[in-house]
């Protein structure tokens, strides 16, 4: 039995029970997307939703779909924002419109294109969730160091929060990449940047007393590795296996914040902030191609910031 087009899925039921006549302009524009680009099915459903929407919000006010300015259009997103549709949802609907007008004047059906000069609305990035000093204290002295896996646990936690690496970079970490006479990790990141990164004391020394007490014992009787922290098995730490550890810290820290693989970089990079960091060093320590990557954490410090001067300031 032959596939349904999108044209043809795209006709509803009126309340009567009639079929609603489809918009040909509509169907062709689906069509053409099934037919040569391949599109999923919801995608198209998406694009038929969106442009469905305008046409219904244009009927009353006697504009045809294909007819709209670029004054309707933005009185039709304005409307949208107003009825509560978030920004990611208009800009969606927007990307929609583009491709539909893009699709008539590529067809001669019409001269202009009214989305040319139509802003998609701003998303703003999610803030990276974070931790407070206090919660990084509980996490890091949730292993138990006199367990061999408990030393190299608290090694690892203590090195992501010192140095805000990327736990990719963490659980891939080379014993030929650590200089501990001159304390620091030769990191190569994302797009194979390399960058020199300061250990600090604290996380120095819990760094020394693993490789000396507990990798010995890990790696006894096992084929030699280069992995700086392994397992029991002698093999490298995965990023899943490290990730679960961390989710059962927390939980036994009492930690209720909403964890990410990413929570101790983003601590590091917030607390260097709060603490009087320049944005350019911590975008070096973070490897950040871009300043604009790293400039997200300081909205972070600036909500601390304003929610400690609203809890404590006479006039807050």
């Amino acid at each position: 039995m032959r596939a349904a087009s999108p044209a043809e899925a795209s006709r509803k039921p009126l309340s009567d029970g009639k079929e609603e006549a489809p918009n040909p302009l509509l169907q062709r524009f689906l069509d053409e997307l099934w037919a040569v680009e391949g599109l999923a099915s919801l995608t198209l459903e998406s694009y038929r939703r969106d442009l469905a929407a305008l046409e219904r919000w244009l009927r009353p006010r006697g504009v045809a779909l294909e007819e709209a300015g670029r004054a309707d259009l933005l009185e039709f997103l304005g409307a949208r924002m107003q009825s509560g549709y978030r920004p990611k949802s208009v800009a969606r609907a927007l990307s929609s419109l583009r491709r539909f007008f893009r699709f008539l004047v590529a067809d001669g059906l019409r001269g202009d294109d009214p989305t040319a000069r139509i802003d998609s609305p701003r998303i703003g990035r999610p803030l990276p969730g974070s931790l407070s000093e206090a919660q990084v204290e509980s996490l890091l002295e949730a292993p138990d160091t006199a367990l061999p896996v408990g030393l190299r646990d608290r090694a690892m936690l203590e090195l992501l929060y010192a140095t805000g690496l990327r736990v990719s970079e963490l659980v891939a970490l080379e014993q030929s990449q650590v200089n501990p006479r001159q304390g620091v990790l030769r990191i190569t990141g994302k797009g194979a940047r390399e960058r020199l990164v300061p250990l600090g004391e604290v996380a120095a020394d819990w760094l020394r007393l693993y490789l000396e007490q507990a990798r010995p014992v890990l790696m006894e009787h096992r084929v030699a590795s280069e992995a700086v922290f392994v397992t029991r098995r002698g093999a490298g730490m995965t990023r899943q296996a490290f990730w679960y550890r961390i989710k059962q810290y927390a939980a036994s820290a009492g930690i209720s914040v909403a964890l990410s693989p990413h929570t101790l970089r983003h601590a590091f990079a917030t607390h260097l902030l709060d603490h009087g960091a320049d944005l350019r060093v911590v975008q070096m320590l973070l490897g950040h191609s871009s300043l604009s990557t790293t400039q997200i954490y300081t909205h972070v410090a600036r909500a601390r910031l304003q929610a400690l001067h609203a809890s404590h300031h006479p006039r807050g």
